[in-house]
């Protein structure tokens, strides 16, 4: 079976597991505990905190482990929205191609805090202009929210532009990156937070971490002990952590060459399809993508049927997001960017992982894609 859904979920790395092994065992201890377990346990956390904080271009203090990069942009999003309410800054910009974890922490806040959510349109192909984002930022936004990187569509963002226009404004930035860590440089964004989850880069579900700068109030939204400087109480996961820094470093030392290389498969395998079905369209920047994501629309055949015809074919891929669990709606992703409804329910979405493949697989790929499509269409 060949696994192209590491988008939604990569395997856990033999490294990440060796490192993690110890805070498992023996290194049980409680961080917050004053005694030699407890010492040992932040010892292991304050390491990781730094070595997350190198990769993201932040500080070790602005780093806060998260229980995954849901938590880590609700946590973004609320918190630093409604920690400027009291300044009267109740306007909030995201765009309409957001992570449900964006979208639905906005929708949070415009039912239950009366904040105006605008979102700065994008074009076809998924990007945002700096024209567009100036355009919908207020004297009394609080925060832009906004992805690196799509998890549909793969388009990648002008960030470095983006945040241009937000520090010229004076609003806060924050970036999900949740997808392209591991595969973009994350240290150079100029945001102001960075969410990052470990299951996409070879660490266990269930860890994340924001880095949100130390100059910038933030409402924490679990309260209790006051761990992570008061501003996500809970006892930490150690393990989770030193399993996320340690996934992170190495994604980092490859990014580069592997970045390179799957990159060229994709757009192998990418030419291989448009090339053999006529009905396919490539969703997202053509080029401005990451090197790991194609995704396609087939008009006229059901998605959901091609990915069966694809397993049956040894082939495990999806139809976009795996985050918005038992939704059969079009993708809102597609819709934002201009793609009809009945097109958008035919999307299917691949996704390569780390590992070294065969140089033929480009080709082989786009064969098994063009008869799972023939065989769904001659049903």
């Amino acid at each position: 079976m060949l696994y192209l859904d590491h988008a939604a979920t990569a395997p856990v790395r033999p490294e990440v597991l060796d490192a993690m092994r110890p805070y498992l065992t023996g290194v049980f201890g409680n961080p917050s505990s004053h005694h030699t377990y407890g010492e040992a346990a932040a010892s292991a956390l304050d390491d990781a905190r730094s070595r997350v904080a190198r990769v993201l271009g932040m500080r070790s203090g602005d780093v806060v482990f998260t229980g995954g990069g849901t938590e880590a942009n609700n946590l973004a999003v609320k918190g630093i929205v409604l920690a400027a309410l009291a300044d009267g800054r109740r306007h909030l910009v995201v765009s309409p191609i957001e992570h449900e974890s964006i979208l639905e922490s906005a929708d949070y806040l415009r039912r239950f805090h009366d904040v105006e959510v605008t979102a700065a349109p994008v074009d076809p192909q998924g990007r945002i202009s700096a024209v567009s984002l100036h355009e919908v930022i207020r004297e009394d936004t609080a925060l832009v929210a906004l992805g690196h990187a799509n998890n549909e569509i793969g388009t990648i963002q002008d960030v470095a532009a983006l945040a241009g226009v937000t520090r010229s404004a004076r609003v806060p930035l924050h970036v999900d990156a949740v997808q392209s860590a591991g595969w973009l440089p994350l240290a150079e964004l100029g945001a102001d937070a960075i969410a990052i989850a470990g299951h996409k880069l070879g660490a266990p579900k269930g860890i994340g971490a924001l880095a949100v700068r130390g100059r910038l109030a933030l409402e924490p939204l679990l309260h209790g002990g006051g761990q992570e400087r008061g501003r996500r109480s809970g006892t930490e996961n150690v393990a989770g952590a030193v399993g996320l820094a340690v996934a992170l470093d190495l994604a980092e030392a490859e990014r580069e060459a592997l970045s390179s290389r799957i990159g060229a498969t994709t757009q192998r395998f990418i030419a291989a399809v448009l090339s053999l079905v006529p009905q396919a369209a490539l969703t997202g920047d053509p080029t401005r993508r990451l090197p790991a994501t194609a995704s396609f629309t087939f008009a006229g055949v059901s998605g959901e049927a091609v990915l069966l015809e694809l397993e049956r074919r040894g082939v495990v891929s999806s139809s976009g997001s795996a985050c918005a669990a038992g939704s059969d709606e079009p993708s809102h992703v597609l819709l934002a960017c201009g793609v009809e409804p009945s097109v958008a329910q035919t999307s299917v979405r691949f996704t390569f992982g780390r590992d070294a493949l065969p140089e033929d697989l480009p080709e082989r790929l786009g064969n098994l894609v063009a008869e799972s499509v023939r065989a769904v269409a001659g049903h």
